[in-house]
């Protein structure tokens, strides 16, 4: 997971992760062993984990939670974790399949907690495209959709096509997994890193293959259900009422549902960051058009107001980057000479044991990075004319040491900061290539940079969790391979459908602005044209902010974790800054739900917030699809919305 965070940016569940460390913590201090709770159940072999029931039910949850992540990505690009809800569905669908096998006397091999392992890795690998494959963000960003909104290069662009989107994904997508395979036990036994989200969906995987953790987990399907179903015909409502005079809803359930899995910092400094831009920062530049940048500029010009908005999302990123190597250098890795390492639990023994028990060679890893590689800079050139065969060799020389570094940080403060790459790509590639060839060229490096060190740190969330699970490494890297490979179909066919159901599709002020688009493309102009393609005083007021990043952050880690909690977090405020502050209302919605929830009873909160979270992502999400197709079939609301109030008279 993830996910600048992803950059669209992915936030994590901090708090529901410190309850798993303190639990966890608190386990071990009693001398509790998980793995002796499991100690008459058989670890299956590699290839008994890899079921066809487990790759059915991923392809299902696949495309579900595509459907999820695509709708994230081209309204806010703000995506939860997933890992719990697919961890949670994934255990609901195959035990509702073996219960129906077992009472027909037909079940062959029981469900255990390596096959739910599977599943969540296949489905997070598969919906993970959705986001490093950038329909959101510099795929989009070439089509000439998003060029016509900008006043430079507007003759560079690619229109998506499903054909060479799905080829493109196939040839980038894999490199990042056989990069980081020969680094998994420094990484997993040696550095012990922590990866947050592998570990805490681990524990509850674990719990749920226990008979009170079975319990636990049918009451949250349930939990789950019900609010699936509120989300989805809530969606319905929104859908039929949006057209109608005077009567507009705009109130998202899925917004409701991220406000209740990011932390409640997060919530609170996004809506501080929609006070400081919206209704303070930006109406103040405006007073400055004909003085700072010309009137007569379109709006999305990087000579006006939006050349203000991209940089200082850029100095953002590019800090959060600066200050992941800081917290990487600062904290302290495992020190196995000193007494304390040396007295090893029993779970620990075990785990390693069986982790380095299935070895994945080195040498293969290495031929498929090689293979792979030279399939990708024979063929990229092909699809990108502008990304020449140099420019792909020299990304990935330099890309298996990202991949790493991506993967570290990753492990040690559950931040991916994959597109913070992909944009290093965009200004590397984009001022080489230079001139009208830059853009596209920029844009495609950002789509290589991305893909690779993406799918490398969720693979090494995938191997902690498989760790903490006793599952194989090679099954995790089978099902990782298999989930890609659904993810590199799924995800542009989801994308095309959005692309022809919704023509406005990328439009400012649409159901789908997809903001991030332009964001990206004019980051890959800037590249090309340099800091003096920007309006007056612009850098100034970047540094101001970048210095302002800086000090916050300095003052969070100074005044340690009791008051640090109630310091606004930089990242998060950028984030209206851009997209605007609509969205931010109903996240603090979702907050306050939480924080009443569990002031009420803390209990029933923790153990069904994150189900009632899901279900409210869900129904909305899945919504899109028959919302799709509907547009597809050329039904509107306003069509309904006059049947049924003329039936109504």
């Amino acid at each position: 997971m993830n996910h600048d965070g992803r950059d669209d940016i992915k936030i994590e569940n901090d708090h529901d992760f410190e309850d798993y460390q303190d639990r966890k913590k608190k386990e071990e201090e009693d001398g509790f062993s998980v793995e002796r709770v499991f100690e008459n159940q058989e670890v299956p072999s590699w290839r008994n984990q890899l079921t066809l029931r487990a790759f059915v039910v991923s392809f299902v949850l696949s495309i579900l939670f595509s459907f999820i992540v695509m709708k994230l990505n081209l309204t806010t690009g703000i995506i939860p974790s997933l890992n719990v809800s697919a961890g949670l569905l994934g255990f609901f669908f195959t035990k509702t399949w073996t219960r129906f096998l077992e009472g027909s006397g037909l079940l062959k091999q029981p469900f255990t907690r390596q096959e739910n392992t599977v599943i969540q890795t296949c489905v997070v690998a598969s919906s993970g495209i959705a986001f490093s494959g950038g329909f959101g963000s510099y795929m989009f960003g070439m089509s000439e959709a998003v060029a016509k909104q900008s006043t430079e290069q507007t003759d560079a662009f690619k229109n998506p096509s499903l054909s060479w989107m799905i080829g493109f994904l196939f040839v980038v997508s894999f490199l990042g997994l056989f990069s980081v395979v020969p680094l998994r036990k420094i990484m997993i036994v040696d550095f012990k890193l922590t990866y947050p989200s592998g570990t805490a969906t681990a524990h509850l995987i674990n719990s749920f293959h226990t008979p009170a953790g079975a319990k636990l987990a049918k009451k949250q399907v349930k939990v789950l259900g019900k609010f699936f179903s509120f989300s989805f015909l809530w969606g319905i409502f929104q859908w039929f009422y949006t057209a109608g005079d005077g009567f507009y809803f705009d109130f998202s359930a899925t917004y409701v549902g991220v406000g209740m899995i990011c932390p409640y910092i997060i919530n609170a400094s996004v809506l501080l960051g929609g006070i400081l831009s919206w209704a303070l920062m930006w109406p103040l530049i405006d007073t400055k058009r004909g003085d700072w940048y010309p009137a007569d500029l379109k709006s999305s010009s990087l000579h006006g107001l939006q050349g203000y908005k991209v940089l200082s999302r850029t100095l953002v990123a590019l800090f959060f980057q600066l200050r992941g190597r800081n917290a990487s250098s600062a904290l302290p890795i495992a020190d196995h000479s000193s007494p304390e390492s040396s007295k090893i639990s029993y779970d620990e023994q075990l785990r390693t044991r069986l982790f380095l028990k299935d070895q994945i060679p080195t040498w293969f890893a290495v031929a498929g990075y090689v293979v792979i590689a030279a399939i990708s800079t024979a063929t990229l050139p092909h699809i990108f004319h502008d990304l020449k065969w140099y420019y792909i060799m020299v990304i990935y020389i330099f890309a298996p040491t990202l991949a790493f570094c991506n993967a570290y940080g990753c492990g040690l403060t559950d931040w991916s900061l994959a597109s913070t790459y992909g944009k290093l790509a965009i200004f590397v590639i984009g001022a080489w290539a230079g001139g009208s060839h830059g853009v596209l060229a920029g844009l495609a490096a950002c789509g290589v940079m991305m893909n690779i060190v993406s799918t490398a740190s969720d693979l090494s969330q995938d191997f902690k969790t498989g760790y903490l699970t006793l599952s194989s490494p090679r099954s995790m890297f089978v099902s990782q391979l298999i989930g890609t490979a659904m993810g590199c179909i799924i995800s542009p066919s989801i994308f095309w459908l959005f692309l022809k159901a919704f023509k406005d599709l990328g439009t400012a002020g649409s159901q789908y602005p997809a903001p991030y688009a332009t964001v990206y493309r004019n980051m890959a102009i800037l590249g090309v044209e340099g800091f003096s393609a920007l309006p007056k005083n612009c850098l100034y007021l970047c540094y101001g902010f970048f210095g302002a990043a800086i000090l916050i952050n300095l003052i969070k880690d100074a005044l340690g974790k009791k008051w640090a909690r109630f310091i606004p977090n930089p990242m998060a405020m950028a984030i209206p800054f851009y997209i605007g502050s609509y969205f931010a209302i109903d996240m603090c919605v979702g907050s306050l739900i939480l924080f009443i929830w569990e002031k009420i009873d803390r209990a029933k909160a923790d153990a069904f917030g994150p189900a009632v979270a899901s279900g409210l992502i869900c129904g909305d999400g899945i919504w899109t699809l028959p919302s799709s197709i509907l547009a597809l079939a050329g039904v509107k609301t306003t069509h309904l919305h006059e049947v049924f109030v003329k039936g109504s008279k």
